[in-house]
């Protein structure tokens, strides 16, 4: 009660939750982690944080940061403890066109930042399924990717500045909006995809890119899987690098899709093993401005690049949207991923990377091992194909701890054994710690551990969470 009343000093009693009032803060995402917090604290600002973390450094009480609770690793889990919620920090401090700037708080939801954005003919490029929940905060503590990582990169390249709130109430502010900074270490990366284990990301200087002028995207099935990679340096080559999405979805996601989503439709007349999302952007009034036809250059150049793997058997269909409303169809598909894999349990989810020529490579001895082991499963997965990043579900023929154990490993083993990594978009969290340990190089995680000392020698900062003890 004691120290109840200390935090309610600081946020005022209405933003300190407890009870039936932390219900949505009891469980995540995916059903998975489940328990309710002692309380969340919903702090105003920078300041207010900075007492909330002195005085939980006083009391050694651990605290959790929370954004917009959309992860899928468990990070944000704080059953019984103290909650920190950025959501009232959520202040666009400012769009700066000039420099393709914004100055965001961590509370602001991406689509918000999509919307303000936009406003001044600029986007922020990062985006994913959940970008009307998730917050800037969890962005950038999990590194996130998403769809066009390919030609924008993750979040961390897109962050030139950032504020954020140390373990013991000290604010360290690297809120520059400069391109180049060599000044010592890059404390800014280092604060980036920590999982709230350094710091509490407070606010973020963000790099924005111009409005594309005109899109082109399409649904293209290909003969084989290793075909793909061909067809994406064809069109990034023909294009000028103007892919920004190139997304794989195998027949059984397809099929899954048209059986779970009403009104989905099949994206070609016959069913097909490979079907690949690509999608091309185009700033330049060149390459967007219709023609007679009413048809963008971007488009033309499209249909003219398929049209002669079409020719060449290197392609055996393409659908390309003549409409937004057609864009929006196949974007949809791809978008209702998450759906798709959780609505069945047992699930396990995992998310890995590998060289992009080696995905083909990974999903055959994957799938291989994993249906060797256990018969009964079921492998279900899609890929952001244009940076190696395969989301590899399995729905295995049990529930127990020791078979999801022993195909989580076997994951790994193919990984490991093609260069990847078992960790690509969605953190650490709570459910790869056991992989960490596991295979995390032990001096890089021995080094982990002496900067987690460092910044927070009391341990309170996100405990039990992506740095294994």
């Amino acid at each position: 009660m004691t120290s109840l009343r200390a935090f309610t000093e600081i946020v005022g009693a209405d933003h300190a939750m407890i009870g039936a009032d932390t219900a949505r803060w009891a469980r995540d995402w995916t059903g998975t982690y489940i328990g309710a917090p002692g309380v969340v604290l919903r702090p105003a600002d920078t300041a207010q944080v900075a007492a909330i973390l002195r005085k939980a450094s006083q009391l050694r009480l651990s605290v959790t940061p929370v954004s917009g609770n959309t992860g899928l690793v468990g990070g944000a889990h704080a059953p019984g403890g103290v909650l920190l919620s950025l959501d009232r920090m959520n202040a666009i401090r400012e769009i700066n066109p000039r420099a393709r700037t914004a100055t965001v708080e961590a509370g602001v939801i991406l689509s918000g930042l999509h919307a303000a954005a936009e406003a001044q003919d600029l986007i922020f490029p990062l985006t994913f399924g959940a970008r009307g929940s998730a917050m800037i905060g969890g962005v950038l503590s999990t590194n996130a990717g998403g769809s066009n990582v390919l030609r924008h990169g993750n979040a961390r390249d897109l962050c030139l500045g950032l504020e954020a709130v140390l373990a013991d109430g000290r604010v360290v502010d690297l809120m520059k909006a400069v391109h180049k900074d060599n000044s010592g270490l890059d404390l800014r990366n280092l604060l980036i995809g920590s999982e709230g284990q350094l710091g509490v990301i407070t606010a973020a200087v963000l790099k924005l890119s111009p409005r594309p002028r005109a899109h082109a995207t399409a649904m293209v099935a290909v003969p084989e899987l290793t075909d793909a990679l061909d067809l994406l340096n064809r069109l990034n080559d023909a294009s000028g690098g103007a892919v920004e999405a190139f997304e794989y979805m195998p027949r059984a996601y397809i099929q899954t899709h048209l059986d779970r989503v009403a009104g989905a439709r099949p994206p070609f007349d016959a069913m097909h093993e490979v079907n690949i999302l690509v999608d091309l952007a185009a700033t330049s009034e060149r390459d967007a401005t219709p023609g007679g036809d009413g048809q963008t250059p971007i488009t033309d150049l499209l249909e003219q690049e398929l049209g002669a793997m079409l020719d060449a058997g290197r392609v055996l269909d393409a659908t390309v949207a003549r409409s937004e409303a057609q864009r929006a169809e196949i974007w949809a598909r791809r978008e209702a991923a998450a759906e798709l894999t959780f609505w069945r349990k047992p699930v396990i989810d995992t998310d890995v990377a590998v060289p992009l020529d080696f995905v083909p490579r990974f999903l055959e001895l994957a799938d291989a091992r994993v249906t060797a082991h256990d018969p009964g499963a079921e492998p279900f997965y899609i890929a952001h194909l244009g940076d190696g990043n395969v989301h590899y579900c399995v729905y295995p023929s049990g529930d127990s701890s020791a078979l999801k154990d022993a195909i989580v490993t076997i994951v790994e083993d193919v990984v490991t054994e093609l260069g990847g990594s078992f960790s690509a978009e969605h953190g650490v969290g709570q459910s790869k710690l056991a992989t960490m340990r596991r295979r995390k190089d032990p001096t890089a995680l021995a080094m982990m551990r002496r900067i987690k000392q460092a910044l927070d020698p009391q341990g309170i900062l996100n405990p039990g969470k992506t740095i294994p003890d």
